[in-house]
């Protein structure tokens, strides 16, 4: 741990504010990311007590700040929702004398579009979103949006959908010969539409809380994240995770600080905390994602280094696309296709 924290927590800690928020800290992010481990190391080394709050989707913990009242601190949005956020004056920007460590964000990860300089938010972790398949019940190519757009005869009805719109539509635009996740050609997003509308009787569910029937066998196959591929696998080796030739969605999630967050600076420590390599690598370690924090690796679990679901494929890298956040028309169209599915 790095001494600039250990000042900054120390001092905070004895500070009438830190007293008054009763060293308590609420994190809103999405189900089963949060590593244990990390919550018990942070609250030892600054006796701040955190309760963590589920959320299964970027819009419904949009929806749920929107409307007050939460009680929250710290929420993880993706990024293709940031501007969103911050548009709406729903994030506060980071507080320098208390953030000091922005500078372990790996290059590539620190002057970002989403947000520039890293004014409002912190990586928390990223990855891809592709197909994950049970190999003893399908042998042929996973590295397909076929999986679920167009399954073979033995997937039928065994196929889970995270129903994670954005994520969804990428891959269908793509499958279908789109270059853009926001594309404004009208017959594109019709043959997502017809894409969709035909596959969806081949499914099982739309569903997020799905590990374990992986797992179990219970699902054959499904849109799912690496990360999460990865947690399934390592209780299954009969499961694998594909990156689809067509295009696949390359994302990352990121700790930010509500504007009304009820106990600010304990927030921002928590923020800081995260920075650090060692902290970092517990929420890879956990969550089976990268995290973006430049040292992390080297206390990571030595299967991350070399995990399918991690280590993409030299010939499919290209494939992955960092999804922009859409024009509100676009937004529009992909909203309408998106209901119609779910009715």
């Amino acid at each position: 741990m790095q001494k600039s924290f250990l000042s900054a927590a120390a001092a905070l800690l004895a500070s009438t504010s830190i007293a008054s928020a009763d060293g308590v800290l609420n994190i809103y992010n999405w189900g089963n990311y949060t590593s244990p481990e990390l919550i018990e190391q942070f609250t030892a080394d600054t006796g701040i007590q955190v309760t963590i709050t589920d959320f299964d989707s970027n819009d419904t913990a949009l929806a749920r700040v929107r409307q007050g009242g939460h009680g929250f601190d710290i929420v993880v949005p993706t990024h293709s929702y940031v501007q969103q956020w911050i548009a709406e004056g729903l994030l506060q920007p980071l507080d320098d004398a208390i953030v000091t460590d922005r500078g372990n964000i790996a290059p590539q990860w620190l002057n970002v579009d989403f947000d520039p300089g890293r004014e409002y938010t912190v990586p928390w972790q990223w990855g891809t979103t592709g197909v994950i398949v049970n190999t003893s019940v399908y042998g042929g190519d996973i590295n397909t949006a076929d999986i679920f757009l167009h399954p073979p005869a033995e997937l039928v009805g065994r196929i889970n959908v995270i129903p994670e719109m954005s994520d969804v539509m990428a891959m269908t635009v793509y499958a279908v010969g789109g270059d853009n996740a926001c594309t404004d050609d009208m017959e594109i997003w019709r043959q997502v539409r017809d894409t969709l509308m035909a596959a969806k009787p081949n499914w099982l569910a739309l569903d997020y809380g799905t590990l374990d029937s992986y797992v179990a066998g219970d699902i054959a196959a499904g849109v799912y994240w690496n990360g999460a591929s990865m947690r399934a696998r390592l209780q299954n080796p009969d499961l694998a995770y594909g990156y689809p030739a067509t295009g696949y969605p390359v994302w990352m999630d990121n700790a930010a600080v509500l504007a009304d967050a009820q106990n600010t600076e304990n927030a921002m420590i928590f923020i800081n905390y995260i920075l650090q390599p060692e902290h970092a690598a517990m929420l890879s370690n956990f969550a089976r994602y990268a995290n973006g924090i430049t040292g992390s690796e080297a206390f990571m679990d030595e299967g991350m280094r070399t995990a399918p679901e991690i280590v993409i494929p030299e010939e499919l890298v290209a494939a992955g696309r960092f999804s922009p956040a859409c024009p509100q028309e676009i937004q529009d169209i992909r909203t309408q296709i998106w209901t119609g599915l779910l009715q």
